[in-house]
């Protein structure tokens, strides 16, 4: 609920044309948008400008565009760009199925409770290394550039990099293996 009633601010103030509301809606939801561009167009320009063009039509529309449901709204958005790159540099089968693949598996985790997808990754973050994993709370729940981390540990900014890399790549292994888990028990029922 608090997700909904933040969401629905969000978009009173970027109507209202208040930035810090755009601003707080880009840095909610881009990184989401991406890893889903990218999950299926693998080219991190091509879903870089998708990401780009879905916020700058956001604003563009801001008062004419009416928005009951922020997320799905912003996805629905990244799926039609993805729809007319793949329409404009004529796809293949291949792209076609790793889309519908995606868009299945992307309804099965939206099923999901937030805060059960939230205490998967935070059991996951548990698992890390301490100090990969303490750089990796100080960048990701509480916001903090890797210029402030390394500062704050008296490291360079290039091991604040390098711990934060690490730690990505290892959820994003252990998550994808879940959701693999998952969507093959749905399949086998």
């Amino acid at each position: 609920m608090k997700m909904i009633t933040e969401d629905s601010e969000f978009l009173k103030g970027v109507k209202e044309d208040d930035n810090s509301s755009f601003k707080a809606i880009y840095e909610k939801y881009s990184r989401d948008l991406f890893v889903y561009a990218y999950n299926i167009i693998k080219e991190k320009t091509v879903c870089e400008d998708i990401i780009q063009e879905v916020f700058i039509s956001l604003w563009a529309k801001r008062k004419t565009t009416t928005i009951t449901s922020l997320k799905p709204y912003l996805f629905q958005a990244v799926k039609f760009q993805i729809f007319n790159h793949f329409r404009n540099n004529k796809f293949s089968r291949e792209d076609l199925t790793r889309l519908n693949i995606i868009d299945v598996s992307m309804n099965v985790s939206q099923k999901l409770e937030y805060s059960e997808l939230d205490q998967i990754i935070r059991d996951h973050v548990a698992k890390l290394p301490k100090r990969c994993r303490h750089i990796f709370v100080l960048s990701r729940y509480h916001h903090k550039s890797n210029k402030e981390i390394a500062d704050e540990l008296e490291i360079s900014v290039q091991a604040v990099k390098n711990q934060i890399s690490k730690a990505l790549a290892f959820l994003r292994n252990n998550l994808q293996l879940e959701e693999v888990a998952f969507i093959s028990l749905i399949l086998l029922q």
